[in-house]
C-alpha cells in the first residue's frame, strides 16, 4: 500500500485504543488527572463573516466569506467535507495577505441544496462552482482557486473553466495527485464501511473523527464535523442545529459521549495505576440511538472516483496560472508530476516536517502552516500584498 493510501484511508482507521488520543487515556480525564477533552461543536462565525445561499437555476449553494479587498481566494472542499473544513485556513490566510477568501459547500455536501445531490461527476461539480462564482462575483478579475482532494480535482477543472480562465492567476491543489489516488480507489470501499455509520450528537462526531485519526487538529473538528453530519430524524445539518441552538440561546452539550457504532465493541483504555504504569482494561462501547448519520453517503457516488482524477495531473500541468502543491508527503508524486516538477513547471510544498501531526486533511490540521505557505505563493507572485510584518517566511521549492 502507498504512503498516500496509508495516509488517506489507514491511518483514518479507528487505532488499537480509540480513546487515546491527543495525549490521553481516559474519557474522563487526561492521563495525568487534568480536565476531560472538550468536543463541543464551534459555530461558523467565529472564521467567516459572512455567510450566504447563492441561488443558481433551480439549486441553491451555501457560501462563507471573510476579507474585503484583493483578490478572491476560492476554496473547494473535499469529498465528504463543507466548506468549513478551511474555517481556520481562512481567518489565517487573510490576517498574512490581503484577499477574500470565498469557500463554498459543492453539490450533495453541506447546506447546499440541489435537484440531483447524487450527480457528483466532475464535470456537474465544475460547472456548479463556475456558475456559483459568476453569480456570487460577477466581475471578479483576480482569482486564485484552490482545492482539497477531490476538491482539488474541481479546482484543476475550474482553472480550464473558458469563462473563468483569464481571472484565474493560480491554482493550488492539496494533497491529490493522479496515480496515487486512483491506486488508492480500491481502498475506499473499505474505509467507508469501516467508519461509524452514526452517532449519538455532533460532538460524540467531532470525538471519533479525532480519536479515529482522521482529524489531527481538535479545534478544525469542532467546527468542520458539524458540516459533514445531519440529524437523521429531522434531516438537518449540525450547522442548521447550531445555528437553531444559537437562535434559542441554548449552548451545545460539552459532555462526553459515546460514538454509536452498529455493533458493541470492545475497546482498550489505558489508565495510570498508583505507581505511573499504563493498565489495559476492556469495556464496550453501548450501541445507542442512531440519532445523526453523515451528510453526504459517498459510498453511492463510487461511478464518478474515476472522473475526479484521471487525466489530473496532465490538465494541472497545463494550466496556464501559476501552480502550487502541497502535500502530506513527498512520495505521493506520480510520475507525470515528478518530472514536471524538475523542469519547474509549478511550485511545491510538502509537509514532512511536521509528520505525525498531518494527515490526508493538511489545512485542517496545520491551518497555520498551510496558510503561511500559501500566503508566500500569494505575495511572491504579487497577487496579493503581505500584511502587517508577513514577508513570506516559507520557500516553496
Amino acid at each position: 500500500m502507498s504512503s498516500f493510501q496509508k495516509g488517506m484511508f489507514t491511518s483514518k482507521l479507528p487505532p488499537r485504543s480509540m480513546l487515546q488520543a491527543n495525549g490521553s487515556n481516559s474519557t474522563k480525564r487526561t492521563r495525568l488527572g487534568g480536565p476531560p477533552q472538550d468536543f463541543t461543536p464551534i459555530t461558523w462565525d467565529h472564521y467567516f463573516t459572512e455567510r450566504s445561499d447563492v441561488k443558481v437555476g433551480d439549486n441553491q449553494f451555501r457560501v462563507y466569506k471573510v476579507g474585503t479587498t484583493g483578490p478572491l481566494l476560492l476554496l473547494l472542499h473535499g469529498g465528504g467535507c463543507s466548506a468549513l473544513s478551511w474555517a481556520l485556513f481562512a481567518k489565517i490566510i487573510v490576517e498574512l495577505a490581503d484577499c477574500q477568501v470565498m469557500a463554498m459547500d459543492l453539490r450533495g455536501h453541506g447546506d447546499s441544496i440541489t435537484t440531483d445531490d447524487e450527480d457528483l461527476s466532475i464535470e456537474t461539480m465544475t460547472k456548479d462552482v463556475v456558475d456559483v462564482v459568476l453569480a456570487y462575483a460577477p466581475d471578479v478579475d483576480a482569482m486564485v482557486v484552490m482545492g482539497h482532494s477531490m476538491g482539488g480535482a474541481v479546482a484543476v477543472h475550474v482553472a480550464h473553466a473558458a469563462p473563468l480562465e483569464r481571472a484565474i492567476l493560480g491554482v493550488v491543489v492539496i494533497d491529490v495527485v493522479e496515480g496515487t489516488a486512483l491506486s488508492a480507489l480500491a481502498s475506499m470501499q473499505c474505509f467507508l464501511r469501516s467508519r461509524p455509520q452514526s452517532f449519538q450528537s455532533l460532538s460524540d462526531a467531532v470525538r471519533w473523527s479525532l480519536q479515529s485519526g482522521q482529524l489531527k487538529n481538535a479545534e478544525s473538528a469542532k467546527v468542520s464535523m458539524p458540516g459533514q453530519i445531519k440529524n437523521l430524524k429531522t434531516n438537518k445539518t449540525g450547522v442548521q442545529e447550531l445555528d437553531c441552538s444559537k437562535e434559542k440561546g441554548v449552548e451545545r452539550e460539552g459532555e462526553e459521549t459515546f460514538l454509536t457504532a452498529e455493533k458493541d465493541t470492545i475497546l482498550e483504555e489505558e489508565d495510570a495505576a498508583e505507581d505511573g504504569t499504563e493498565v489495559k482494561k476492556n469495556f464496550k462501547v453501548p450501541t445507542s440511538a442512531k440519532n445523526y448519520g453523515w451528510r453526504v453517503e459517498l459510498r453511492r457516488s463510487e461511478r464518478f472516483w474515476p472522473g475526479w482524477f484521471a487525466g489530473l495531473s496532465k490538465l494541472f500541468l497545463s494550466a496556464h496560472a501559476q501552480k502550487l502543491l502541497l502535500l502530506a508527503n513527498l512520495d505521493r508524486l506520480d510520475t507525470d508530476l515528478t518530472v514536471g516538477q524538475m523542469q519547474g513547471k509549478f511550485e511545491m510544498h510538502a509537509f514532512e516536517t511536521v509528520q505525525g501531526r498531518v494527515g490526508h486533511s493538511v489545512h485542517e490540521d496545520v491551518p497555520d502552516s498551510v496558510a503561511r505557505v500559501v500566503a508566500t505563493f500569494l505575495t511572491r507572485n504579487k497577487f496579493a500584498q503581505p500584511k502587517g510584518d508577513f514577508h513570506g517566511q516559507i520557500s516553496c521549492g
